[in-house]
């Protein structure tokens, strides 16, 4: 029997709209590089002077958190 053309084109353009949504959420996403720095140790605001295990970098550390490297620089997690 089949669909009439209006409802097929439709469909069409109501999936083509669907896909393109999910598009656009694809394109906010943030890549994280694949690389570690040579962290000492980690400090948060929310734990004070605690010295935090080390992450590899921002990627994988909490937003507001310092890097502490092994050559004394400091590398801010904004």
């Amino acid at each position: 029997m089949g669909l009439p053309k209006p409802s097929l084109a439709l469909m069409l353009l109501l999936c083509g709209m669907i896909l393109l949504s999910d598009l656009q959420e694809i394109k906010g996403a943030v890549a994280c590089p694949q690389y570690c720095l040579d962290v000492d140790y980690m400090t948060c605001a929310s734990s004070g002077d605690e010295k935090l295990a080390a992450r590899c970098n921002c990627c994988l550390a909490p937003k507001g958190c310092t890097l502490h490297l092994v050559d004394g620089q400091n590398v801010y997690c904004a």
